[in-house]
């Protein structure tokens, strides 16, 4: 099984765009809201209902040796590794009329993964492809129409991007998408971390790493969202199609049996006096053919073998979570986020990662502040843990789509990561970035292992 959020890391975020005057503008996205895209290639096609553009993102990857008394089938490699991801999108889009649109954006991703994907809950590359025997032609990635109905008359200004082609939109309004998206296009966004083109790479500083959000192995699901904006807040909700098996390619086209539910509010205010910020709270639940923890590691008990989480006939369980993501601006060149998650964490890790609860807390700052206005840099800190049912699973041997040492002497997982990005010239992006990793996979016989790396982006 695997996962690539593809869709995650492609993105500023999407409702700070629909509103930029609105809401907090983070670093690296500070001069996005004034008016002046990131800098490409190419320029793009402006004062048209047409939009092409697209991006090519290449990561490194590598670690030395680490301390493992032991390892299992699901175990990162104690051994040196290096990796090279890529991710490639054409974005295009066209303009039906003043309130509808259709966006089409074709991918292609491939390169490797340390360990293939396996031995981390934070995996430090949000662009890998999990399972290497997935086809690497190019790819649907999004497929929707996007309805706009005014529900005022006033106008607000519209960044366009591959996300929304319009150039003004209502103040206040319902926006309606359908077709095949990324939930993380539209929820638990902010501007400092959900970016892996010029911000973090890893999976829980990104994305709220609770948030087992439908999605298939590459990343995307199928479904509708409704999002209603007004002056100073918003609320959106989603509908979509799960996966078949954990973090499979194919969604199960019965929604009546499997489906996912995901409702987000935005508050645009900060927390601290006469500063910008937004809060968001997140809530979810999925309903897909899930497996308990519990139940596999008594029958395994009884049967004297390793649990498998995998071993049940089709029933449908149900998996819950809470969200909430923070960000703030601290000054006109640095902003704060944090994010807390949670889930029930009986049921098994099925859509995004293995975790049950976490914390991450970071900065960005704006390049700006020492007269480079298109490079960026942040720290940021991340604390994952799943629950005692998991923690059991995993001790018994039992094998996730991501973990699995044969053994578990448990302990957070707590992972620290850095990153500069620097404009070279016109659309190229280097940034060099490290990622320092505590008891990877739960496991404090393990490690500690330290994840250097190094970003080539490419907007055109």
């Amino acid at each position: 099984m695997a996962i690539v959020p593809a869709s995650a890391q492609q993105q500023p975020a999407a409702p700070s765009q629909t509103a930029p005057q609105e809401v907090i503008v983070g670093p690296g996205l500070a001069d996005l809201a004034s008016g002046n895209d990131p800098e490409s290639l190419f320029p793009h096609i402006k004062n048209t209902r047409f939009w092409i553009s697209g991006q090519a993102n290449f990561i490194f990857q590598t670690h030395p040796g680490f301390r493992a008394p032991y390892s299992g089938e699901h175990s990162l490699s104690p051994n040196y590794e290096k990796a090279t991801s890529r991710v490639m999108t054409l974005y295009t889009g066209v303009r039906l009329n003043h309130s509808t649109e259709l966006l089409v954006d074709i991918e292609e991703a491939g390169g490797a993964a340390l360990s293939t994907g396996f031995g981390l809950a934070g995996a430090p590359n949000l662009d890998i492809v999990r399972n290497p025997l997935l086809s690497k032609a190019p790819y649907l990635g999004r497929g929707m129409i996007h309805k706009v109905i005014a529900l005022s008359a006033d106008k607000v200004e519209n960044q366009r991007s591959y996300l929304s082609l319009f150039d003004e939109l209502p103040r206040r309004r319902l926006e309606i998408r359908f077709g095949k998206f990324s939930m993380p296009d539209f929820f638990d966004i902010n501007s400092v971390g959900s970016d892996t083109h010029f911000q973090f790479v890893n999976w829980t500083t990104d994305n709220n790493g609770a948030y087992d959000y439908a999605a298939d192995t590459r990343g995307y699901t199928v479904g509708l969202t409704a999002d209603y904006e007004d002056r100073n807040w918003g609320f959106r909700f989603a509908e979509a199609l799960m996966p078949n098996v954990a973090n499979g390619i194919d969604l199960v086209w019965k929604p009546w049996q499997a489906h996912a539910e995901n409702f987000e509010y935005e508050l645009r205010r900060g927390v601290i006096p006469r500063k910008s910020g937004v809060v968001r709270l997140l809530a979810y639940t999925n309903e897909a053919n899930m497996g308990i923890y519990r139940d596999q590691v008594i029958k395994a008990a009884d049967d004297g073998t390793a649990p498998d989480i995998t071993a049940h006939p089709w029933h449908i369980t149900r998996k819950y979570g809470f969200g909430v993501n923070l960000e703030q601006s601290l000054t006109s060149h640095l902003t704060a986020f944090a994010r807390f998650g949670w889930d029930n964490g009986k049921t098994e890790s099925f859509a995004y990662t293995e975790v049950d609860q976490t914390f991450a807390q970071g900065i960005g700052a704006s390049g700006s502040w020492w007269h480079r206005k298109q490079d960026r840099a942040g720290l940021a800190f991340v604390s994952n843990a799943i629950k005692k049912d998991h923690q059991n699973y995993l001790a018994a041997g039992g094998l996730g789509f991501l973990l699995g040492d044969g053994s578990l002497r448990y302990g957070r997982e707590n992972i620290l990561e850095s990153y500069y990005t620097a404009h070279v010239w016109r659309g190229i992006y280097l940034a060099p970035g490290v990622q320092h990793i505590v008891d990877p996979g739960y496991n404090r016989d393990r490690g500690p292992v330290v994840v250097p790396a190094l970003r080539a982006h490419v907007e055109f």
